[in-house]
């Protein structure tokens, strides 16, 4: 046992060579000595800006042609996305043609800005700017990796050369922009941020918000990428209010930020960092993006959703952003998904389903007491942190069904899609059957099948069998029981044939009936269908008699 371990832990070392790594305290600098962000509150979206088109499309093993390309333009706009991340034009010649097409049109609404990207090159830079002659609102985004490792191993230069070097491009940048027809601001990015000294940062953010010559009407942006994730995102949280309390002309600044999900936890980076001070969000619909992905910005904006927070996009209709994301990434979304996928919305555990059930109704018989419609009541339902509902979900896949179901999900589904409100005795009987028959299978029931079964079993039997007609015929002419108890009168006929029946429940909802009844010494449940209530009871005591007369044989 490890020096240390509680007794009730006998986990031991792994031979997985953990030395080789270092923890992030040795690996960058967090000066933020008391943080705030943990005190405030999520109570408004930050401006969402997509980079599917250039940073999501960059990381696809088939990159979007142009056709591709517009239509997820499109679903961006008409989801309500304000600054769109349409490509790197110096990159390719693909991205270069849709930025062009996008000039030539009328695709760009006049609340849109359109961001380019580029690295720090002169003529990288040139190439950009052609891209977007003509486009009217514009963002031109600058970047260079300015982290230790990446100064010394990839670029070869040092701290002050990568300094100067940015600093000469953003002039450059400036100095073409003057020709430039077309309201024009400018974004700069230093790549892994989240491990350059923030004394660096702040140098360099500086220097570009002062030459740039940002003001509250012209602002700049500086975006701050976890570019690759080493640390959890409090430490990002901390780097990100750092740089929020110490920028230059703060209020010309918008202060952004990029996480990726390399540890699995950009969601919680991006939220952390809106509380820390970041304005904007740059991510991907459904976190698609180089290895692990970029933030998911469906995920962040339906998590504010969920705390009664307008996300400022819409997603009212998922299941159709779904398809154009999978269409243009050629991807698959996951089915556990949050909010998005086939299974998120879905129950197969009986304790859940019954919750969800019971959940579901309270939700209904509360919004009917308030007097508004179950779409505008205030949603406080068991295991579903969002109505489907405002998604653009139905609730059919809510509670799906095999062997580890309960009675509660089964009553639910029937009741759902066929109108049966079973008694909670007949509900334990069926839920056995229902289980039985996915254990044999091993496989998942639709709710048309539990129908067909619960019919085969319960109402079948009541018209399917000699046991009943003559006695039927006997109360038909009155020649047995009392005109006021059709019911009792039938139970009397098939006593005088020979068959004992007491009925120990009977229930009578909508068209169907349900009797559970001792026959001969046998319980039994039985139900029948009719738009006469007399009948259907009958038909249900009929169903019962035969099912008993079948056990005994």
């Amino acid at each position: 046992m490890p020096a240390g371990a509680p007794p009730w832990n006998p986990q031991r070392p792994s031979a997985m060579p953990h030395h080789r790594y270092l923890p992030w305290e040795e690996r960058t600098q967090v000066p933020l000595t008391e943080r705030v962000w943990p005190t405030r509150r999520l109570e408004h979206a930050p401006l969402w800006v997509p980079v599917d088109l250039r940073d999501g499309n960059q990381a696809l093993a088939e990159p979007m042609d142009v056709e591709r390309k517009r239509r997820m333009f499109d679903l961006l706009v008409t989801m309500g996305f304000k600054e769109i991340e349409v490509g790197y034009p110096s990159a390719s010649q693909t991205d270069f043609d849709f930025v062009r097409h996008l000039a030539a049109g009328d695709a760009v609404p006049e609340d849109v800005t359109i961001s380019v990207f580029t690295p720090a090159r002169t003529d990288l830079i040139d190439r950009t700017l052609d891209s977007i002659e003509g486009l009217p609102r514009t963002l031109v985004h600058l970047y260079t990796a300015t982290a230790p490792t990446w100064r010394n191993v990839v670029l070869g230069r040092t701290r002050s050369e990568v300094h100067a070097m940015i600093l000469d491009a953003a002039a450059h940048l400036s100095r073409r922009a003057d020709r430039h027809r077309g309201g024009l601001r400018f974004q700069f990015s230093p790549e892994v941020f989240n491990l350059t000294e923030p004394d660096f940062v702040l140098e360099v953010c500086d220097d570009l918000t002062e030459l740039w010559d940002a003001c509250p009407d012209r602002p700049v942006t500086h975006n701050l990428p976890a570019t690759v994730e080493i640390a959890g995102p409090h430490v990002y949280a901390d780097q990100i209010e750092y740089m929020h309390r110490h920028l230059a002309r703060r209020d010309s600044v918008i202060l952004s930020v990029h996480p990726h999900n390399d540890r699995g936890t950009g969601v919680a980076c991006a939220e952390l960092a809106v509380l820390a001070g970041a304005q904007r969000v740059e991510g991907c619909l459904f976190g698609n993006g180089e290895r692990t992905g970029n933030v998911d910005l469906v995920t962040l904006a339906l998590n504010l959703y969920t705390q009664g927070v307008n996300p400022m996009i819409d997603f009212s209709d998922i299941d159709a952003i779904r398809e154009t994301v999978e269409h243009c990434n050629r991807l698959p979304i996951h089915p556990r998904h949050p909010y998005a996928g086939d299974l998120v919305h879905t129950a197969f555990s009986g304790t859940h389903q019954d919750a969800i059930a019971k959940g579901l109704a309270h939700h209904r018989k509360r919004a009917a007491e308030q007097g508004v419609d179950t779409s505008e009541a205030v949603w406080q339902v068991p295991y579903l942190p969002i109505d489907p509902g405002d998604l653009g979900r139905t609730y059919e896949e809510v509670i799906r069904v095999n062997s580890q179901s309960g009675k509660g999900g089964i009553a639910h589904l029937l009741n759902t899609h066929h109108g049966l409100d079973l008694p909670q005795r007949l509900r334990v009987e069926f839920s056995r059957i229902v289980q039985h028959i996915a254990d044999t299978t091993g496989r998942e029931l639709a709710h048309t099948e539990l129908w067909e079964l619960f019919h085969a079993t319960y109402i079948a039997p009541g018209t399917d069998g000699p046991v009943g007609r003559p006695e039927r015929s006997a109360i038909n002419t009155g020649r047995q029981g009392t005109e006021n108890d059709p019911l009792s009168a039938y139970i009397d006929a098939l006593s005088a044939a020979g068959i004992t029946v007491a009925v120990l429940d009977h229930t009578v909802t909508a068209s169907t009936a349900y009797a559970e009844c001792r026959v001969d010494g046998v319980t039994v449940w039985g139900a029948g269908q009719d738009a006469s209530p007399v009948t259907a009871s009958i038909n249900a005591v009929t169903a019962a008699v035969h099912r008993a007369r079948r056990a005994g044989s």
